[in-house]
Formats: C-alpha cells, structure tokens, sequence
C-alpha cells in the first residue's frame, strides 16, 4: 500500500495485488500458501483440509480433539500433503494466540482462513412439543459464541498475518441463515449474524486494504454431520420425520457429500476468486431457491 499525492493535492492511496504465490496456468492453485481450519476435528472439516491438500497448500488444522487431530495430519503427510495439527479452542483467546505465534514461527506466514468451527447444542433445539416461551437462553448462548464469536475470534487473530501479504478469510454459513428452518432458534439467529459479519468486514477489509484481502461465506446445505445425524436420521439409517422434509424441500433429493463442497471452498481460498469478496456462496442442491411447488 502506497500513499501519493494528487494533482489537485488530495491524497490517494494506491494497493498492490496479494502477493501470494500463484499459478500461471492454474488460479485454483493453492502451492506456497499457508490455510488455517478451524473445526479441522469434525465432518465439513475432514473435506476442506484434504482438499486444501489436494490444490497443493500447506494445511494448518485447529481443533480441541487432539488424537483426532494428530491422526488427521498424519494421514494428510502420508498422502504427501503438508499439514500440521495445532491444539486450540476457537473461544480460547489464549490458545488462538498461541497458535498464531506458532504458526508463524513454524511458516513465517498465513496466507488464508477457513473458519470451519461451528454447531448447535443439543440443550438449545425446540422441541415441538416445548413450550416456546421457556427457551434454553443460556443453551442458546452457547450456540451463540461457538458460531458467531468461534468466527470472530480466529479472524481477528490470523486477520492481521494476512493482511500483510493478502488473501482470502472464508466462514461457514448455514441455510439456516437463508430462510426459517424449525427448532433451530439459536443456530439460525447465529449463522444469520455470521452473513452480516461476512458482509460487513468484507466492506471494511476493501476499505483499508484495497483487493487484497477478501472474505466471503460459503452455506451448506444438509449434510450429514455429528451434530444433527440424530435429527436427520434414525438408528437404523433411515430418514426422520425432520430428515424426509429435508429431502423433499432438496431439489436434488438427497442430502450432500462433504466432497461437494470443496471445489467451491477452493475457488474462495484460490486466486480464481479474486474479484470475489462479501458473497454467502450456497451449495445446497436447490434447497435454498426452492419454494416447495
């Protein structure tokens, strides 16, 4: 970033292109950059390091489940990927500290962010049968803090690291976020604020930083995931009540595959998106246009 004056002498501010290495012949390429993850310990997360891998980045996994963690390197290494496992809890300011200083220390830089870490919590789902004016708040809270300031907190730590050289923040939203979807109050109020931090900091990241930095969202459609298979799905494998409605309002009439969001997530992490920044990207099978007709 430069500042110059101009003829009628106002200042100007010029900015330079991320100087983040790049492909000549493949924008999607991701060789010589350093990506963050979050929730790197769960299902969406699995996907988005391998595939971080697979574009040729250096995977940098957080998470609280250590053995999960290390076992997830490991096989990433084996594949012949570069990945590292960093123990943290996104709502530890400490241990996102800590984490960053290693990082850099280890790398010397952090090029992009995946903020994969989100949820709901079991305490904080309506039930139909609950009385809707005695809510879990403080169930709700949680929900809250894990997907909203689980967000914050990472961006604003590796933020700085990468606005030096520039690069590319991508977070997790939800279809929740889009449109009403029953029962899941606390998760949907969080996912919702989520879109407007995204959009919001993508406005400010261009103000002060010009094209260098962008931050963008990417909604999920219904995958499979730890936190809801018990509402989608039965012991037996077959569709709930909650799962079949889910199905039938997916154009695509199915849920998705971790693997289907990938090729997105590496288009936002990837110079090929560079004109891209403030957009909630839904890869979702239909579900979000579909009016149910």
């Amino acid at each position: 970033m430069t500042t110059t004056s101009s003829p009628e002498g106002e200042t100007v501010t010029e900015y330079q292109q991320a100087d983040a290495p790049k492909s000549k012949t493949n924008p999607f390429d991701l060789t010589g950059t350093v990506t963050v993850v979050t929730g790197a310990t769960g299902v969406l997360g699995e996907a988005f390091c391998e595939a971080i891998g697979q574009a040729g980045g250096t995977v940098i996994l957080l998470g609280r489940n250590a053995n999960v963690g290390e076992e997830r390197a490991a096989n990433l290494l084996k594949k012949g990927y570069e990945a590292h496992f960093v123990v943290a809890d996104v709502l530890s300011q400490e241990d996102l500290n800590r984490a960053c200083e290693k990082i850099l220390t280890d790398y010397g830089r952090i090029d992009n962010l995946v903020n994969a870490a989100g949820g709901n919590v079991a305490e904080a789902v309506i039930q139909p049968n609950q009385d809707l004016f005695s809510v879990n708040i403080e169930a709700i809270k949680q929900v809250f803090d894990l997907n909203l300031y689980g967000t914050l907190m990472p961006t604003f730590t590796f933020g700085p690291a990468i606005a030096r050289q520039g690069g590319s923040i991508v977070n997790i939203s939800s279809m929740a976020s889009q449109s009403a979807i029953t029962r899941v109050l606390g998760y949907s109020m969080a996912k919702a604020a989520v879109d407007n931090f995204t959009r919001w900091m993508a406005v400010e990241l261009a103000n002060r930083y010009g094209d260098t930095v962008r931050m963008n969202a990417l909604a999920p459609g219904f995958f499979i995931t730890h936190q809801n298979r018990h509402l989608l799905t039965n012991p037996d494998g077959s569709y709930t009540t909650r799962g079949e409605a889910v199905i039938r309002s997916t154009p695509y009439k199915r849920f998705g595959d971790p693997d289907e969001l990938t090729g997105t997530l590496i288009w936002l992490l990837s110079g090929a998106s560079r004109f891209v920044t403030g957009e909630v990207v839904c890869v979702d099978g239909g579900f979000n246009v579909f009016s149910g007709v």
